[in-house]
């Protein structure tokens, strides 16, 4: 649940109450009836309206904003890459390998009886 107050965008308008789509509103109330499809009242200035509306229509602009630097952060890598004719950083951005970095992490511990095996075998030889 978010707080009251806070700066949200218009994203969708799931059951078409013309609703300002991609302006800026602020969270006024919350809607606590279970029984209601609504979750929170909001508040668009621009409008000078207020809404109900369900949660599903309305997103934080901080998420918005780390999507969109996401997107354009994507969009510079994939420049960089074609124009340096990288072919090998193309493929990783495209496959969204270059999110999801591999650690190595070094080799696992072995258990006692392994440990005593190795052991016996290096004694042994």
């Amino acid at each position: 649940m978010w707080k009251l107050g806070q700066k949200i965008v218009i994203v969708a308008d799931q059951f078409e109450q013309n609703l300002p789509v991609g302006e800026y509103g602020y969270i006024i109330a919350y809607d606590r009836n279970v029984d209601n499809a609504f979750d929170y009242i909001i508040r668009v200035p621009k409008a000078n309206k207020n809404f109900v509306v369900p949660k599903t229509d309305i997103e934080l602009e901080e998420v918005l904003i780390q999507y969109e630097v996401e997107r354009v952060e994507r969009e510079a890598l994939i420049d960089f890459a074609l124009a340096t004719h990288n072919e090998e950083l193309f493929k990783r951005i495209m496959n969204g390998d270059i999110v999801e970095e591999e650690i190595e992490l070094g080799p696992e511990p072995q258990n006692r009886a392994d440990f005593i095996r190795q052991i016996n075998l290096k004694a042994w030889i």
